[in-house]
């Protein structure tokens, strides 16, 4: 059985912070995408006051992927070895992440720390930087998706990009599923992305950890499924909190906390529900491997420093 990785203990490497008329890169790790949605995310980020580097390979397809496992996994590392990059989004996500993790050159990316931000399929490759790399990415927003974002999701993208102050994300109508206060970093993303690492060599611990969860289009049963065998595979042997996101199209909220509540029955960790973080038009920018407070009572998930460096 191949064991996951192991928590380093090691300070987590924060990527420099971002500043007017700094460059973003846009890189497509996963399946193709619609080309003028691309273009509206685009304008999104330019209008913050940003500019965006979109390379010329970026519109490649190889069947449902975004070209071959090799090119996009090659975007990723050019971006991070070049200067003039700041950042680095992702176009979209979907599937096909998992493919390029073989070919990733994480010595060249930890010695070039940069903002890399995507979510869904991209959860992959978030988890993966920051085990291999200690690297802070951000669970946020893919160009494609900003195009039609609220107002509130792109005010938490500039803030998390270029924001010296710590960053405290709070539930409206949160959900205490299991009550607490809870300390550590936090790592996770889309839960049938992170389901299907286990057993891989890019399998996560997330033990000490805050595990964020959400996804889109599953039903109940595959969610508790999943969950369930994660749960014999020891995945959440050693958790601080559970931090649950959207759960878009998938059968109802109320079938899922008591699937969460079943599941970590055992587990004697604070459990809140009802972040807008994910899939839903609000998608809240989460900084993955960032120590922060679970805090049930007060609603909040509260990061104790910036996610950035100045």
């Amino acid at each position: 059985m191949i064991a996951r990785m192991n928590f380093n203990k090691k300070r987590a490497l924060k990527p420099p912070r971002l500043l007017p008329g700094d460059t973003i890169g846009v890189v497509a790790p996963a399946g193709p995408f619609d080309v003028d949605e691309l273009y509206r995310g685009i304008d999104v980020l330019e209008s913050m006051g940003f500019r965006t580097s979109v390379p010329d390979d970026l519109l490649k397809k190889d069947g449902y992927l975004a070209g071959p496992d090799i090119h996009r996994a090659d975007l990723v590392n050019r971006f991070f070895a070049d200067e003039k990059i700041k950042a680095i989004f992702c176009a979209r996500g979907g599937f096909g992440s998992m493919r390029t993790l073989l070919f990733l050159d994480f010595e060249l990316i930890q010695k070039n720390p940069k903002i890399f931000v995507g979510f869904s399929d991209i959860s992959a490759l978030l988890s993966v930087l920051y085990s291999k790399c200690r690297l802070v990415t951000f669970h946020g927003p893919v160009v494609t998706t900003l195009a039609n974002a609220t107002q509130a999701t792109k005010t938490a993208v500039f803030s998390a990009l270029s924001s010296d102050t710590s960053l405290e994300i709070n539930v409206k109508k949160g959900i205490t599923i299991k009550p607490g206060l809870a300390r550590g970093p936090v790592l996770g993303g889309n839960l049938a992305t992170l389901c299907h690492l286990v057993g891989t060599p890019f399998e996560p611990s997330f033990e000490g950890h805050i595990l964020l969860l959400e996804d889109r289009g599953e039903a109940t049963y595959k969610i508790d499924r999943m969950l369930t065998q994660m749960k014999m595979a020891g995945c959440f042997e050693g958790l601080a909190g559970v931090v649950l996101g959207s759960f878009e199209a998938c059968n109802g909220m109320d079938k899922i906390f008591r699937i969460v509540d079943q599941i970590f029955s055992e587990v004697t960790v604070p459990i809140l529900a009802g972040f807008e973080i994910g899939h839903g038009r609000t998608n809240i920018m989460v900084p993955i491997g960032l120590e922060a407070t679970l805090n049930t009572d007060r609603q909040s998930l509260f990061f104790h420093e910036p996610a950035t460096t100045g």
